[in-house]
C-alpha cells in the first residue's frame, strides 16, 4: 500500500521540501511504471481535460487547464506571448521635432503605445512595401506645439500653468483613415488604448509634428506586437496536514501562509488549523522555518492543474486573445499532420 502511493505521489504531485522539490520530471509515459496503462488515449483525455473560467474581466482573465502535459500548456502560454497578431508603430515618418526626446527613441516610444485595433480585419503587409493600403496600415497623425500661456499668473512656477500643450499625450494622436477605413470603423474604435500615456515632455517654441504607421505583427517579430502585459501559469497547490494542528500553533501555522490559505476554527473550545483554500498560497516556504511545524505540512502542486493568468494589453479581450491562441495552436497541428503524410506518401 505505501509502495502505491509513492508511486501516485511521483506520478500526480511536485513535492516542494526545506531543501529541494521531487518529482519534477513529468515520468507518466508508456512502460515506465508496472501495472498502469499510460498509452494515449483520447477518449480517456477527453473525459480528464476540462477548461474552468476562475476570474474575468475587461482586461484579465483566470481559468484552469486541467489534464494536460507541462508542454502543452507551455506552448499555449508562448502562442499568447509571441504569436497572436496586433496592430502597432512600425514606421514614423518625422516632420518636425524640436523637443529634447531624439527621433529614435520618440519612434520607440510611439511603437510601444498598444493600439484598440482588431488585428483579425487586417492582412500582413507584404515585405517591401513601403506605402500602406487600406488593408493592411492604419495612420496615425501627432501635431503639437507647446506655447506660454497668457493668462498664467506673473509669480507662477508650476509648468502646468505656465505652459499649453507641453505634455504630450497618446490623446493627441489623431487618426487618419486610408481609403474606404471611415466606412469600415465607426469613430472612435480606432485609437490608442490608453489616453493618457506620456509621450514627451516640450517647452515653449518646441513641436512635433509626425506620421505614423501601424502594421500587423506578431510578438515573435518585436515585443510591441505582443498582445498581452502577462501571460503566466502556476501549479495547483496541494497543501496537507500530516497531524492536527491546534492552539496557539494552530494561529502561528496561519500566519506562515498566504491570507486564507489556512482557516482557524473553534471546535469544542479549542483552536483547530484547516486548509480553506490552498490556491491562494504563493508557496514562500515560510513554513520551513518553522522547527515546530515544518514536519506537519507537506507542501504539493498538482502536476496537471494549470492555473492561467492572462492580462490583456487592452487591444483584444482576454477571452478573445485565449481562442484565437487555441487556433493557432490547431494550425500548428494541423501542418505537423499534414508533413507526417508527405513524408509517409514519399
Amino acid at each position: 500500500m505505501a509502495a502505491a502511493q509513492a508511486v501516485d505521489e511521483m506520478r500526480n504531485r511536485v513535492v516542494l521540501g526545506e531543501f529541494g522539490v521531487r518529482n519534477v520530471h513529468t515520468t507518466d509515459f508508456p512502460g515506465n511504471y508496472s501495472g498502469y496503462d499510460d498509452a494515449w488515449d483520447q477518449d480517456r483525455f477527453e473525459k480528464n481535460f476540462r477548461v474552468d473560467v476562475v476570474h474575468m474581466d475587461e482586461n484579465s482573465l483566470e481559468f484552469d487547464m486541467v489534464g494536460i502535459d507541462a508542454a502543452i500548456a507551455n506552448a499555449f502560454r508562448r502562442i499568447l506571448l509571441a504569436e497572436v497578431p496586433t496592430m502597432a508603430v512600425e514606421k514614423v515618418l518625422v516632420y518636425n521635432n524640436t523637443s529634447i526626446v531624439q527621433d529614435e527613441i520618440l519612434a520607440h516610444r510611439l511603437g510601444l503605445i498598444p493600439i484598440h485595433a482588431d488585428p483579425r480585419l487586417f492582412e500582413y503587409r507584404n515585405q517591401g512595401d513601403e506605402e500602406g493600403t487600406e488593408i493592411d496600415t492604419l495612420q496615425f497623425r501627432l501635431q503639437v506645439r507647446c506655447t506660454r500661456n497668457p493668462h498664467a499668473a506673473k509669480d507662477s512656477s508650476d509648468p502646468n500653468e505656465l505652459y499649453v500643450n507641453h505634455k504630450v499625450y497618446t490623446r493627441h494622436m489623431t487618426w487618419v483613415p486610408l481609403g474606404n477605413q471611415a466606412d469600415l470603423f465607426p469613430e472612435g474604435t480606432i485609437r490608442p488604448v490608453h489616453d493618457d500615456i506620456l509621450i514627451a515632455q516640450l517647452r515653449p517654441g518646441q513641436e512635433i509634428d509626425l506620421l505614423m504607421h501601424c502594421v500587423k505583427g506578431i510578438g515573435k517579430d518585436h515585443a510591441k506586437f505582443s498582445p498581452v502585459a502577462t501571460a503566466s501559469y502556476r501549479l495547483l497547490p496541494d497543501i496537507t496536514l500530516l497531524k492536527p494542528v491546534e492552539g496557539e500553533a494552530a494561529e502561528e501555522l496561519s500566519r506562515c501562509f498566504s491570507p486564507g490559505v489556512i482557516e482557524v476554527q473553534e471546535i469544542q473550545g479549542k483552536k483547530v488549523a484547516r486548509i480553506a483554500n490552498p490556491r491562494l498560497d504563493t508557496f514562500s516556504r515560510e513554513i520551513f522555518r518553522n522547527e515546530k511545524l515544518k514536519k506537519v505540512v507537506q507542501l504539493a502542486r498538482v502536476r496537471d492543474h494549470y492555473i492561467f493568468s492572462v492580462e490583456s494589453t487592452g487591444v483584444l479581450p482576454p477571452d478573445v486573445l485565449v481562442s484565437e491562441a487555441i487556433k493557432i495552436l490547431m494550425g500548428k497541428c494541423r501542418r505537423f499532420l499534414d508533413e507526417l503524410e508527405a513524408v509517409q506518401m514519399d
